[in-house]
């Protein structure tokens, strides 16, 4: 007569339900490390560098960047600085940037009609034309257009998500495998030497425990730029499609143009539009003017003026320093110089909040030096356990095999593994159209290995 249990299973099966969930982990782990790792090998150097984006600008791009500071003075005016501009490369000015720094230079965006936009940047104390980049042409724009995938087409925001997505399941699956198990070493110390493979084994599970927080926010708070999730949240929390907070543009003439079109904008109003100036019949007030009310108005040093394309253009003052509380676009009329939009970080609603704040610690500005050194250590930290992660990988892999983690004996323990995957997917629709193939391809690998799996 077989053993009546009551509340409990026998040890047998015990063991091999944790160890057959144990598998199902480590197995959905190395494929998360196996479609993530290379992207976040990528993420993580072109991330570090973008940490130091000014300082190593203004290393780069001294020459132009950087100018002798002058006391006593008088200042060129912004209108004669961007009439400089235009004589050395003949075009429409459409931005002028006003100096960060008082060792800065100016920066004026001329449209040309053979070399597209160009950044022209000139000395504010004698109206100089230090020299000319294309615009976005620095150092760092390059950097942070690899970071974003930029340079590979418009499709590869799809796969920020994704990877943003995958590596949150790899820090969980991670977590979970690095879990103490009655194990005396591997938890929060290094055991061996980097010639056994139990070293690189422990070098990624300690790495990992320590930067785990660290890569589940960076990802999420990557997830702003991402195709489908970043761009439909950006819809969502935007509620009309304007951008602005309620109450903001009230009685103010819209256009169609999207600010994010004229002026680099912050994520929470990418979405919003641009005012038009209402019809006049007198002069407008000119980039003069509208600079000395940029300042009367307090923008912080650095801030960016959009000048008016048409008769109903509007100038438009931006700016979004490391500072959140300093973030701030107002729109003037070009005719009578007043404000018809103000709008701050204030203004934000909580959700938006959120993200810009999330944002900004994400690009290493919220915290100052903590902030860009902290990530610098994650960075590296992220680098050490994809080394250490490929390692181990090649140690432990069969000769002719690509060294897959065995498939669990009872395939019931997929059942808790595919309800988180399926919240994830739900949250995230790529991710889940990523984990559906994933899943696919990992039926057929099984079917076709067998039992050589292991």
């Amino acid at each position: 007569m077989s053993e009546l249990t009551l509340g409990r299973e026998p040890a047998g099966i015990v063991a091999r339900s944790a160890s057959d969930l144990y598998r199902a982990v480590w197995r959905w782990h190395f494929y998360a490390g196996l479609l993530v790792l290379p992207f976040m090998i990528t993420l993580a150097l072109t991330g570090a560098l973008y940490l130091f984006k000014d300082e190593i600008d203004g290393i780069i791009h001294s020459d132009l960047k950087r100018v002798e500071i002058q006391e006593g003075v008088t200042k060129a005016a912004p209108s004669q600085m961007v009439a400089a501009a235009l004589t050395a490369n003949p075009g429409t000015a459409v931005k002028f940037t006003d100096p960060a720094s008082p060792d800065s230079s100016a920066e004026v965006t001329v449209e040309t009609s053979d070399q597209g936009k160009l950044a022209v940047y000139v000395d504010p104390y004698s109206g100089k034309v230090l020299g000319t980049l294309p615009d976005r042409g620095t150092v760092m724009w390059t950097i942070r257009y690899l970071h974003s995938l930029k340079y590979f087409g418009s499709f590869t925001r799809a796969l920020i998500e994704i990877a943003g997505g995958w590596s949150i399941l790899l820090v969980g699956t991670g977590i979970y495998l690095w879990w103490p198990r009655r194990q005396t070493g591997g938890v929060l110390s290094v055991r061996g030497t980097p010639r056994r493979r139990v070293f690189w084994r422990d070098t990624h599970a300690v790495t990992g425990v320590f930067v785990g927080f660290f890569i589940v926010f960076l990802a999420i708070t990557g997830m702003p730029w991402s195709g489908v999730w970043g761009a439909k949240v950006n819809d969502w929390v935007n509620g009309n499609n304007y951008g602005y907070p309620n109450g903001v543009w009230t009685g103010v003439p819209m256009s169609d143009e999207h600010a994010n079109h004229v002026a680099q904008m912050s994520w929470s109003l990418e979405q919003a539009k641009v005012p038009q100036s209402p019809a006049q019949d007198g002069q407008p007030v000119g980039l003069d003017e509208a600079v000395a009310t940029f300042e009367k108005l307090g923008l912080h040093k650095g801030y960016a003026v959009n000048l008016p394309a048409d008769a109903s253009g509007v100038y438009t003052g931006s700016v979004f320093p490391d500072d959140l509380a300093s973030q701030r676009v107002v729109h003037l009329d070009q005719y009578t110089g007043k404000p018809l939009i103000d709008v701050s970080y204030a203004d934000y609603g909580p959700f938006a909040k959120a993200i810009e704040w999330g944002i900004s610690v994400h690009m290493g500005q919220q915290f100052g030096l903590v902030n860009q050194l902290v990530l610098l250590a994650v960075c590296i930290a992220i680098v050490m356990l994809a080394v250490s992660a490929g390692i181990m990988w090649w140690k432990r892999r069969p000769s002719g095999s690509l060294g897959v983690p065995p498939q669990p004996g009872d395939n019931r323990v997929f059942r808790g593994l595919l309800a988180i995957l399926l919240v994830g997917g739900l949250i995230f629709p790529l991710v889940g159209i990523s984990l559906v193939i994933m899943l696919a391809l990992d039926w057929t690998y099984s079917r076709i290995r067998g039992p050589r799996t292991a």
